[in-house]
């Protein structure tokens, strides 16, 4: 979420301009303690001549030069005085085999020695690379030669880099190769899943082990080379080889893990508004005598008239008191009446509630923090006193835990973790409690603020809970589940978000959804949400909302009442919900060995060119392939169906596939190509039947008049079973 803050947002500027005036020479003179601009590519000036190199041989590479090798040459570090390129004669030859360790120590060219450590662990390598003095020592660099069609995929869940809007631009051509795009390794907001890591196509895969920020450029600079360089003194590198590309992902996703295990209601439909607000009336104009908040109510009541299921329903900010909505932790009565009973209310539906947080104190809390000195150190002081947590600090940690703990004593059963990526400090000479500096913090921050939660969360309900971030780096995946930030609510926006539930999944965030329709909206495009609908039914996380906190039912455009569009959501929730025990078993899987839900179809069949060209087109588990489309105006698809299995379709099941080959099938507005393998036993129903069944239904208005009356019922009908119980 991202609700305007206009003073936050005047003073941000304002603010960084005045920090800068502010500091003394002596200040800037500290700021040489941590790196400046990103120390990677592109190598300026390149070397004249060879440098020293580093041959990592492995089988399950693809020949390059009719070498099974991995070259890691041009390495170089970077102090104040410039970049230091290591020379030839050094060099290293390292082969896959039974787990060693080699080390060698090179002489650089300002008098230091590198040192470089290289262990095996059968076909997997880790290098690190250290200088003796490390004194000055500001990053580390170098580069690999690519092979020509050499295709490169991860690192952030964004299409491309820079601003967001850049992944969803009209005419976008970049898709889920990153051939060609250089990348800095940065959590921007709002699309921020990131990771350190890429997989090639040739059979490897590389994790960066640092928290600190980087970048990559893949053939952008030289068109047969990938320079990568990061900040930090030191600098540790996991080279994964296997035959298949699924081992690369599974053995990163295991390492850096193992993903959380999110309980099974996680895989039942979600509903959500971006802001809740409690009216007199319903929004046709019945008058609301229920006791909950009236838009909870109309929407609860709403999708249970139509038949479409609910398993979680989160409020998003603001929810509380104070004028952002987040003061203290505390409800606030008048925007959401009788808060406990709604939650029991809900969860006598079988639909738990999730509530949204953010990593900074409001409040007297945020008095309290700054008086403390628990609040990050660099961030200007904002006039709607709004101090992040300085998470690294036990105290100011545990303050915004209990926070969090009140909200979890009401029952609610998990958090939206909002932030972490935006406004966070990075540059100047303080530092956070544990001694990071501010760039360094930069990237780890969400996942101390993520872990917080866990903790506090974990302490009061076990492993019944959800924690969904938008920001994620290395580590995030133990403790959450992720959502793909604010997105475009234009076609281009579902075309970024279909790479974007591919890249998560190759990065090692197995669970991921994103803002069905988009966030960013302008007139809820009819087509472009009944194909985001269709979509996100083969998403972990199914997610409906914000729709301009409005429902399908009165929408800011004709058709207000959106039959289509009811009758999409009713399609594709019972057939996600139906879908729940796969999406659970799929997760224990996922928690057990790293193989995401989400897989691209270069995951099943990565021998065919097709696998890695077709990025509209994936696999939900080893039972489903789906195409989604998303150009409007579109009505067939074109379809690469992974070889070794036959492919029976959903809508016409009469009709089966050898795998093997691009099919072209029909896609109506309201149909996604599904695809089950033969001999699965999955069984999806009758989707012609359904969807005649959903329009049917969308026809009919629902009597809201009758359906509150139920909720006043079952509240006084409480309350008097309470009061009889009480003394």
């Amino acid at each position: 979420m991202k609700k305007p803050l206009p003073l936050w947002r005047n003073m941000r500027r304002r603010a960084g301009v005045m920090v800068l005036s502010l500091l003394t020479s002596a200040a800037f003179a500290a700021l040489r303690l941590e790196p400046g601009p990103p120390p990677g590519p592109p190598p300026t000036p390149p070397p004249e001549g060879p440098t020293a190199v580093l041959r990592l041989h492995a089988p399950a590479l693809q020949p390059l030069r009719d070498q099974r090798t991995l070259q890691l040459d041009r390495i170089f570090f970077v102090t104040s005085r410039g970049r230091f390129y290591l020379p030839p004669p050094a060099s290293l030859e390292v082969h896959a085999g039974p787990t060693n360790a080699v080390e060698q120590t090179w002489s650089a060219p300002d008098g230091r020695n590198v040192r470089i450590q290289v262990r095996i662990d059968g076909p997997h390598f880790r290098v690190r690379l250290q200088a003796e003095p490390a004194e000055d020592i500001l990053g580390w660099g170098f580069s690999t030669e690519a092979e020509a069609n050499e295709y490169f995929t991860g690192l952030m869940e964004r299409v491309v880099d820079g601003p967001q809007q850049a992944s969803w631009a009209p005419g976008i051509q970049a898709a889920m190769n990153l051939r060609g795009q250089a990348v800095e390794m940065i959590l921007k907001p709002t699309t921020s899943v990131y990771a350190p890591f890429h997989l090639s196509s040739r059979g490897y895969a590389m994790l960066i082990q640092s928290e600190w920020p980087g970048r990559y450029d893949f053939c952008a600079t030289d068109p047969d080379r990938v320079h990568i360089g990061f900040e930090g003194p030191d600098l540790t590198v996991r080279i994964y080889t296997a035959d298949h590309p699924a081992e690369l992902v599974r053995a990163h996703a295991l390492e850096v893990g193992p993903p959380v295990l999110p309980p099974r209601w996680m895989f039942r439909p979600w509903r959500w508004r971006d802001e809740h607000r409690h009216r007199a009336s319903y929004y046709d104009g019945t008058p609301v005598t229920g006791p909950f908040n009236s838009e909870m109510m109309e929407d609860v009541l709403m999708m249970r008239a139509f038949g479409i299921p609910c398993g979680v329903y989160w409020i998003d900010r603001p929810w509380g008191p104070g004028r952002l909505g987040y003061d203290d932790f505390e409800i606030d009565p008048k925007r959401l009446p009788h808060f406990a009973e709604s939650v029991q209310w809900l969860a006598e539906q079988d639909i738990r509630m999730v509530l949204w947080i953010g990593p900074f104190y409001q409040g007297h809390m945020a008095t309290n923090a700054l008086e403390r000195g628990w609040n990050l150190p660099g961030q200007p002081p904002w006039p709607n006193n709004w101090p992040l947590v300085d998470f690294t600090h036990p105290a100011a940690r545990a303050y915004w835990q209990e926070g969090v703990a009140k909200l979890l004593r009401l029952g609610v059963a998990g958090f939206k973790l909002d932030r972490a990526e935006e406004d966070i400090p990075e540059h100047g000479p303080w530092r956070v409690h544990d001694g990071r500096s501010l760039r360094q913090n930069r990237n780890i921050y969400p996942v101390l603020y993520l872990q917080a939660a866990y903790e506090v969360a974990r302490k009061y309900r076990g492993d019944d809970f959800v924690l969904m971030p938008r920001a994620a780096y290395t580590g995030s995946s133990r403790y959450g589940v992720f959502w793909g930030g604010d997105i475009g609510g234009t076609q281009e926006g579902l075309r970024a978000s279909i790479i974007a539930a591919q890249r998560s999944a190759v990065m090692g965030y197995p669970f991921w959804g994103s803002d069905t329709c988009g966030y960013n909206q302008q007139l809820l495009e009819q087509e472009v949400c009944a194909r985001w609908l269709a979509f996100s039914c083969f998403t972990p996380i199914f997610e409906v909302g914000p729709t301009r906190n409005v429902g399908f039912w009165n929408l800011p455009r004709p058709p207000e009442y959106d039959e289509l569009l009811i009758a999409a959501w009713r399609l594709y929730a019972r057939l996600h919900d139906r879908l729940a025990d796969y999406g659970w078993a799929l997760a224990l899987e996922a928690h057990r060995t790293g193989m995401p839900l989400v897989r691209p179809l270069f995951l099943l069949d990565p021998k065919a060119p097709e696998a890695w060209a077709n990025w509209w087109t994936f696999a939900y588990g080893p039972d489903l392939i789906v195409s989604p489309v998303w150009q409007k105006g579109q009505r067939e698809q074109q379809v690469y169906l992974p070889a070794g299995q036959r492919w029976r379709e959903a809508w016409r099941p009469d009709r089966v596939h050898e795998g093997g080959q691009t099919v072209t099938v029909p896609a109506e507005v309201h149909q996604i190509p599904i695809f089950v393998r033969e001999g699965s036993g999955l069984e999806l129903g009758d989707l012609n039947r359904e969807w005649e069944d959903a329009r049917r239904i969308a026809a009919r208005r629902p009597d809201l008049k009758v359906l509150d009356a139920e909720v006043r019922h079952w509240f006084e009908s409480r309350r008097r079973s309470t009061t009889a119980r009480t003394p």
